[in-house]
């Protein structure tokens, strides 16, 4: 027919209708992989290219390993080499509202919530059963009490960071505070753990007063500064003011937790002796992880439940527009040093278990890298996500603990290599992967608490452009 035109090829470069359809050139594509490769490389230069060594007359001399710049380079180029050839997601609609969950999606998510409680309340049966008392003692410790501090931990800086929308870099002063706090009282006046708990909650919520005075009218960059100054300031003092705390060298020999008033011993007034069983090391650390798995869970249920309260809209309204906070009558200022205190609360709960678990503190444990990780978790997690902070704390913190268990690349990298060093390097990584895959967290749900009529998920756009 006149006037009709007939549907040409596709054009140079665009994807077509045939089975190669989406896929972009591989020349272009070759030179971008190769572009990152070169980056790489030259970043990886002073890293991994050489490494400082003392010799025989203790002079440090410079070992070239060419081969894991090489690799870093390779692999850089392999990654950027299948994105870039990658086809082309097909662009999702984008709704202004989705429904909510259904029946059986809800039913489904609390059965699966329920085993997974189940799982974590029987972990140490489960281990002691399979690998006995000997071997169960590292799984327990390190794979369980020192996941579910940090899922505390995590839990606690997501009612700064995920409720209140408020960036805290300087987290880990809290838990100091709640470690020397019980460090100091037990040693030097004898208070037991369980009077100290409280006390060092209390003591941990006062500082975290005094630093949301400071930061009220700070927003973005300008708090993540003051609150990272904040925390190496209380490290500074941990270091400096050694007439209490002893300076680097810490305080050792602070008395351990007892069942009320039953120390884990072996003798006729201990723990074992009073139920009538065998005495064995293990039954303290069984003991340590159902304390803190209550504390965690007691964090969980608190966060939940102030969620709900009036507070906890009020620091969602925050989190969201402080502007439009203001407009609506509620005070900033209350609403910002209730998330700081409470937030702060907790990890000086966290802190004060730290220490009884450790029978040791000193201030190389509350310095900078512990105040990252914990921020990691929360956003790798999903700001405002409870169930994603403790998968990212599983994934982060037990990742790190097998790292230890990698001996066998020691006959791939050379005897010198140690996996655990290349901890933070996987966390940066992940961070980076998350931000281009889900730049809002693992579970990036964050619906308001209270809603109106129907319950509506937050519009696609919004999501898209980071503000949903």
């Amino acid at each position: 027919m006149a006037g009709a035109t007939q549907p040409g090829p596709p054009a140079s470069g665009r994807p077509g209708n045939g089975p190669n359809a989406g896929w972009k050139p591989v020349a272009p594509a070759l030179a971008d992989a190769a572009r990152y490769g070169l980056i790489a490389g030259a970043l990886a230069f002073p890293i991994l290219a050489l490494r400082a060594e003392p010799d025989f007359s203790n002079k440090l001399v410079l070992q070239p390993r060419w081969s894991w710049m090489l690799f870093a380079a390779l692999g850089a180029f392999l990654i950027r080499l299948v994105f870039a050839l990658a086809p082309a997601r097909a662009a999702r609609p984008k709704p202004t509202a989705a429904e909510a969950p259904s029946a059986g999606a809800r039913t489904a998510t609390k059965a699966f919530a329920a085993f997974g409680l189940g799982i974590i309340v029987a972990w140490p049966f489960i281990v002691l059963l399979t690998l006995g008392p000997s071997g169960a003692l590292k799984w327990i410790d390190n794979y369980g009490i020192q996941i579910l501090i940090y899922v505390m931990l995590g839990w606690g800086l997501n009612i700064v960071v995920g409720l209140a929308g408020l960036l805290d870099l300087g987290y880990v002063a809290f838990y100091a505070v709640g470690a020397y706090a019980y460090a100091l009282l037990a040693t030097n006046y004898g208070v037991s753990f369980w009077l100290c708990l409280p006390l060092a909650g209390i003591l941990a919520a006062f500082w975290g007063i005094l630093l949301g005075f400071p930061v009220l009218r700070l927003r973005g960059d300008y708090l993540a500064i003051v609150t990272l100054a904040f925390g190496e300031i209380i490290r500074v003092v941990l270091v400096n003011f050694s007439a209490l705390t002893n300076g680097d060298a810490g305080i050792a020999s602070i008395p351990r937790v007892t069942f009320f008033g039953l120390p884990f011993v072996a003798g006729p007034k201990g723990f074992a002796a009073w139920f009538g069983i065998p005495f064995s090391p293990i039954h303290r650390v069984v003991f340590l992880y159902y304390l803190i798995l209550i504390l965690a869970l007691v964090t969980n249920l608190v966060t939940l439940r102030l969620r709900r309260l009036p507070i906890g809209r009020a620091w969602e309204a925050l989190r969201e527009d402080e502007i439009a906070c203001r407009s609506l009558g509620l005070d900033t200022t209350k609403i910002k040093l209730t998330a700081f205190s409470l937030g702060a609360m907790f990890g000086g709960f966290a802190g004060a278990f730290f220490a009884v678990r450790q029978g040791f503190v000193s201030p190389s444990s509350f310095n900078f890298v512990e105040s990252a990780t914990i921020l990691a978790i929360v956003v790798l997690g999903g700001r405002g996500s409870q169930i994603g902070v403790a998968a990212a704390a599983i994934a982060i913190v037990g990742g790190s603990e097998l790292l230890r268990e990698l001996d066998f690349l020691k006959q791939v990298f050379g005897d010198n290599f140690d996996p655990t060093q290349y901890r933070m390097l996987l966390v940066g990584l992940a961070m980076v992967v998350m931000m281009n895959w889900r730049p809002r967290g693992f579970v990036s749900s964050r619906s308001p608490t209270i809603f109106l009529g129907e319950r509506r998920a937050i519009s696609a756009d919004l999501v898209q452009e980071g503000r949903g």
